[in-house]
């Protein structure tokens, strides 16, 4: 019996190599790029509004002024956060926790509801991609022009076309990454060292990456964000139900697909409403074709409702082929909106909402902490008296300077001694201060009491805070 040779890999014939090859060109497709075609319509109008308004919120709410300070400003360094008349210091991070899961819900409910309209409408990938499309169509015109345009020769006008079009693309992305950063420092200041060249290392840093940032995702990857990249894109489809409103495609009114004239009858030809005219694909700013069903890189902003209703229009059909509907509605049932996941969404976030704006109405710009000395359990003065030493920690949470008075309120008759008589904390600062309670063990009616501290802004009555604090006595043997 001969020896085994040693197992290596099968020989790779020509035939093999080129099924590998097949087989990598199918894993590893190019990128082909997309022009959507630009449409007219409800949707449109609804979209191009949307855009209009965030962008002026985002470049415009930096601006503003309140107070004589900037009505918006993350200031970092000053651990301090502005929003006009409003004041937020690290210590009432938990604003910015119920704000975060109430945009969670908010996203939750509106998608349960209807479909990816974060995604269509408000999306900063969606609102600036928008907006840089307009930008490469004023430039090279339009989708036609667009494509004959890109499979030309390079020449002048050519050359021209693309070089407008990108500094327009990088001075936008350039203003936007300056927009963001004046969110965190001062716009104005930052705009002086801006043109002095003074900013500093990470000021410049972070200009120079969000515009690139925005220059990369809105002008080059595009679909690819909102295909591959987004995760939202991925978990959508755990949110919808068969009552979810989405866009689709009414296959049972628009099939069998086929051209035909327009004055001839659809019905006596066999075929759909459906004139396979793929303008609804050519309007679609990722590529997908929405007559294949639901897809996961539809970012739901009905530019091939717009485009089908206008072929419809155009050729006498009713409008209403690609529409806004239910997976329930397509099967001849009845759309259930008010259905336990939509109540139960609406409810909690209708709850966390009054919760938080009701907290921030009531919100005092004070906070106090009142620590006793754990060293020893009381002090007994010459008199006769028990005496507490408590520390007192007052955080001034307002933007202005404050001078604050100090009372102790309880049952029990007790005497307040403190070295000075008011106490005087700067805006945004803790002030730490000591405090002497004295009380005779005579009223004391058992060994531990509860003491209201209370501070209260001089001028302002309205500006106090209570903190409730424990009063430590002999028990009732030792004063028998």
């Amino acid at each position: 019996m001969s020896a085994a040779s040693p197992a290596g890999p099968p020989a790779r014939t020509g035939r093999n190599r080129n099924a590998d090859s097949q087989f990598d060109q199918s894993l590893y497709a190019k990128r082909q790029k997309i022009h959507p075609r630009e449409v007219h319509g409800l949707f449109a109008r609804l979209r191009v509004t949307g855009t209009a308004v965030l962008m002026g919120v985002y470049y415009g709410l930096p601006w503003l002024v309140w107070d004589q300070r900037q009505a918006v400003l993350w200031d970092l360094p000053h651990r301090k956060f502005h929003v006009f008349g409003l004041t937020f210091w690290p210590q009432d991070f938990i604003y910015l926790v119920a704000l975060l899961v109430i945009a969670a819900l908010a996203l939750f409910f509106f998608t349960a509801l209807a479909g990816r309209l974060w995604c269509g409408y408000a999306c900063p990938q969606t609102v600036w991609t928008e907006v840089f499309l307009w930008i490469e169509r004023k430039v090279e015109g339009d989708r036609p022009r667009q494509m004959k345009l890109d499979k030309g020769p390079w020449n002048l006008d050519k050359l021209t076309k693309k070089t407008t079009k990108h500094a327009l693309w990088i001075a936008l992305s350039l203003w936007t990454g300056y927009t963001f950063v004046g969110y965190f420092s001062p716009i104005r200041e930052l705009g002086h060292t801006i043109l002095s060249l003074d900013t500093g290392p990470w000021e410049s840093f972070w200009i120079l990456f969000y515009g690139f940032a925005t220059y990369g995702n809105a002008g080059w990857l595009r679909e690819q964000v909102c295909t591959y990249m987004c995760p939202y894109a991925r978990f959508q489809s755990a949110m919808f139900d068969r009552d979810t409103l989405i866009i689709s495609y009414d296959r049972a009114r628009g099939e069998p697909r086929g051209s035909r004239r327009k004055s001839e009858d659809p019905g006596a030809l066999g075929l759909g409403s459906c004139i396979n005219c793929t303008i609804c694909v050519q309007a679609c700013p990722t590529g997908i074709d929405i007559r294949d069903g639901l897809q996961h890189a539809c970012i739901g902003c009905a530019a091939c409702i717009d485009a089908c209703d206008e072929v419809m229009n155009r050729i006498g059909y009713a409008p209403g082929l690609i529409r806004y509907t239910t997976q329930r509605s397509l099967e001849s049932g009845e759309t259930r909106i008010f259905r336990p996941r939509i109540l139960v969404y609406g409810l909690v976030l209708a709850t966390l909402v009054v919760t938080l704006g009701y907290s921030i109405i009531q919100r005092t710009p004070l906070g106090l902490d009142v620590i006793r000395d754990r060293n020893s359990l009381y002090h007994e003065t010459d008199e006769g008296l028990i005496e507490n030493v408590y520390t007192l920690k007052v955080l001034n949470k307002d933007h202005r300077d404050h001078v604050y008075t100090l009372a102790v309120k309880t049952r029990w008759p007790v005497t307040l001694l403190r070295d000075a008589g008011e106490i005087f904390v700067p805006a945004g600062e803790v002030g730490e201060f000591f405090a002497r309670v004295q009380a005779d063990p005579v009223d004391l009616p058992r060994q531990s009491v509860a003491l209201d501290f209370v501070i209260t802004a001089r001028g302002h009555s309205g500006i106090s805070a209570t903190e409730i604090a424990r009063f430590v006595g002999p028990g009732q043997a030792s004063r028998n």
